[in-house]
């Protein structure tokens, strides 16, 4: 049963994955930017739900480059005995216009990868749902974040609700493994810590951390006060030793900002992982 579920769980990473560099590239503008709708070479971006569901490579068909017209009388050359005349070349042109960003085989491995491992560690019961649906919308958010230092509401917030709506679904169910009350109050003290740190340095986590956390503390708080203390040391630990990785690199200074997104989710799956393979 936990092999079907593993092999379920790495095709469905698989699929939502190739979905994920579309969305990528759509959300990934600067504060108070439209999403973008047109591909990077100028096409307008089409398809199912406006645009926002499809394949990571557009498909508009690029102008082909015309051949230099001959002049109107050329004079007559006498051609070399030995020399045969150039056969002119075809043009070439390239068939679909360009990706949207986001290296597609990478980013759907990378998904199914986080979802087989959460399944294998969750196992058949009732809250695996809940992480397999929010997965994928982690990695969308920790590659927008990588590509512009952002982490929009129009995921941050719904992750939170969806994840709480889920595991409350979930709690009810005789093989749930956690306590939802404890969710929603690891939601909330998570949030509430990372909102301490924003104000201690604003410019060093921005806002949309602080949202994240509530979604991430959420998840977290299924298992317990532990999970959550855990989840969010690992979140920030990964964040500094990146961080200190790229001054020792010097590929950034001391000042300089880096995404914490990422760590936050890394650290978050991690205390998830550990979380779930340790009930009984």
């Amino acid at each position: 049963m936990r092999v079907l579920l593993i092999v379920l769980a790495a095709l469905w990473g698989t699929g939502t994955g190739l979905l994920v560099p579309r969305a990528a590239h759509r959300l990934s503008v600067e504060a108070e930017q439209p999403w973008r709708a047109h591909c990077p070479g100028g096409h307008p971006i089409t398809g199912t739900f406006g645009g926002w569901i499809g394949r990571a490579r557009c498909t508009a068909p690029t102008t082909p480059q015309r051949p230099t017209p001959a002049p109107a009388n050329p004079a007559p050359l006498a051609p070399h005995p030995t020399e045969t005349q150039p056969q002119p070349q075809p043009q070439p042109s390239t068939p679909n216009c360009t990706t949207y960003g986001p290296h597609t085989p990478r980013t759907a491995a990378a998904t199914a990868l986080v979802c087989a491992a959460l399944a294998a560690a969750t196992g058949p019961r009732p809250e695996a749902a809940a992480w397999l649906l929010a997965a994928p919308v982690g990695v969308l958010l920790a590659l927008v974040d990588l590509r512009v230092h952002r982490l929009p509401d129009v995921l941050t917030l719904p992750l939170a609700a969806a994840t709480a709506a889920l595991l409350g679904l979930a709690a009810p169910l005789p093989a749930a493994g956690g306590s939802w009350t404890t969710a929603l109050l690891g939601g909330l003290a998570l949030s509430a810590a990372y909102f301490v740190l924003f104000l201690v340095n604003p410019s060093g986590m921005g806002f949309g951390d602080v949202k994240l956390a509530l979604a991430l503390g959420t998840a977290l708080g299924w298992y317990g006060w532990p999970i959550v203390v855990m989840g969010g040391l690992a979140g920030l630990l990964y964040g500094a030793l990146y961080g200190l990785g790229l001054v020792a690199l010097r590929k950034a200074g001391r000042r300089s900002a880096i995404p914490l997104g990422p760590f936050m989710l890394g650290g978050a799956l991690t205390a998830l992982l550990l979380g779930a393979a340790t009930l009984p």
